[in-house]
């Protein structure tokens, strides 16, 4: 005689964030991209803000991170020279390889099509539209 078995055990959240993250792979570039290097680099300049805003002033953090104030003039200048560094150089860097991955996947989606098929669309563009001719006028008519 046989025992019914019981369902198993519904996953944990380590179980699940662990598929999620193996997961990832299965996205495109840019989303993978974000999720891999762009979230370390954005997570980066996020706490590096964070720890400037409490220790120095929410102000001074973001003038310093936009490079309005020198990290000279702040104190503690100990955290304010790297959200300096990370304002001129890690987030432009982050941004332009947003940008890229962007442009390089419109580039390779355009690459991708046939050249007849490129053609014969530049052709259809470049045609005027046929215009319809008009019809008779009503109570007139069109001489012989």
């Amino acid at each position: 005689m046989s025992h019914p078995s019981s369902p198993p055990p519904p996953p944990d959240w380590r179980h699940l964030v662990g598929r999620w993250w193996v997961g990832r792979h299965a996205l495109g570039r840019l989303p993978y991209w974000l999720l891999s290097r762009g979230g370390v680099v954005l997570a980066a300049c996020s706490a590096l803000y964070v720890l400037n805003g409490f220790l120095s002033g929410w102000t001074a953090a973001y003038e310093v991170m936009v490079g309005i104030t020198s990290p000279a003039q702040v104190d503690p200048q100990w955290c304010a020279w790297p959200l300096s560094i990370a304002g001129w150089a890690a987030i432009p860097a982050f941004v332009g390889g947003a940008v890229g991955y962007v442009v390089t996947e419109q580039i390779q989606a355009h690459q991708s099509q046939d050249l007849t098929s490129v053609l014969a669309e530049l052709r259809a563009l470049a045609e005027p539209p046929a215009v319809p001719p008009s019809p008779p006028a009503s109570g007139s008519e069109a001489p012989p």
